[in-house]
């Protein structure tokens, strides 16, 4: 069963850090493999955070360039999401996602192209 399972969220005061993980069972985390991060605040809509594959490399939405960094331990089949200086606007709840037949072309952030999502990590930012 191919499941992906966030952890790392918690309570943070603006300013400070915090590192989300994304564990992957039931699949081989293969080169075009795109393993991606959502999240929603209260009241929005769910948007696109950053994504990583090692075929086609890595992407951030601009709110978080900068301040956010996605890598990949393909041995531990786990997905990092490093996050600093965060800020009260980073309040969300963080979905991992997983897209195994990635559309050439698509946009990374299309949320149709992820399969498999996670249950989400609650991240909130103190001011």
């Amino acid at each position: 069963e191919v499941q992906v399972v966030e952890s790392g969220g918690g309570l943070v005061q603006a300013g400070g850090s915090l590192r989300l993980s994304c564990a992957a069972s039931g699949f081989t985390l293969s080169d075009d493999d795109v393993i991606a991060w959502f999240r929603q605040a209260p009241g929005k809509e769910r948007e696109g955070v950053s994504c990583i594959s090692r075929s086609y490399g890595t992407y951030y939405a601009d709110s978080v360039k900068g301040r956010l960094t996605i890598s990949s331990d393909a041995a531990k089949k786990t997905v990092y999401l490093q996050m600093n200086n965060l800020e009260p606007e980073d309040t969300a709840l963080y979905y991992c996602a997983a897209a195994l037949i990635p559309t050439y072309g698509s946009d990374w952030d299309d949320e149709s192209e992820y399969e498999y999502w996670g249950q989400g990590t609650q991240v909130t930012v103190s001011s």
